[in-house]
């Protein structure tokens, strides 16, 4: 296909680069308590700020990894609606098909603040689509380990 064609010779000279950097985003209590509303995973660590403040070994309330890991539209800013004609030109969908590797080295705290880096590993033809593997990598600002690494897969279709 043309169009699937065109996306591959547009991404070919981004790969291994990274191509995103997203802005900062806090972590606030409300945040973790709606997610742990929505999820039903309400253990204290998440929900209980003054149990974990004397509990904790992270001296306060953490964010759940899966919240973080649900962030990553936001945090590397693909919902936004320039973001799909900029990075898939000629194309009409993208599906998310989902992760190969996911890890949580570091706590998110409650009023931390986070942003996501994204680096372009892979697009090949699959089918009709274009299959786009990226590297993401959650930061925690004035931390030294990330807080979610994740390969994530997308397919493109014209």
């Amino acid at each position: 296909m043309k169009e699937a064609e065109a996306l591959l010779a547009h991404l070919k000279p981004q790969l291994g680069r990274e191509i995103h950097v997203g802005p900062w985003l806090k972590i606030a209590q409300e945040r973790i308590d709606l997610f742990a509303e929505v999820t039903g995973d309400r253990q204290w660590i998440h929900t209980d700020p003054l149990r974990a403040a004397k509990e904790s070994p992270y001296g306060g309330t953490i964010a759940h990894g899966f919240l973080t890991l649900s962030l990553l539209p936001t945090l590397t800013e693909s919902n936004h609606p320039d973001f799909f004609q900029k990075n898939y030109p000629g194309m009409r969908m993208r599906v998310n098909y989902g992760t190969n590797r996911v890890r949580f080295p570091a706590p998110v705290l409650s009023g931390s603040q986070i942003r996501a880096r994204t680096v372009l590993l892979a697009a090949e033809a699959v089918g009709d689509a274009v299959q786009i593997i990226y590297a993401i990598t959650v930061e925690i600002e004035g931390g030294s380990k990330p807080a979610c690494v994740a390969e994530f897969v997308a397919r493109v279709y014209p």
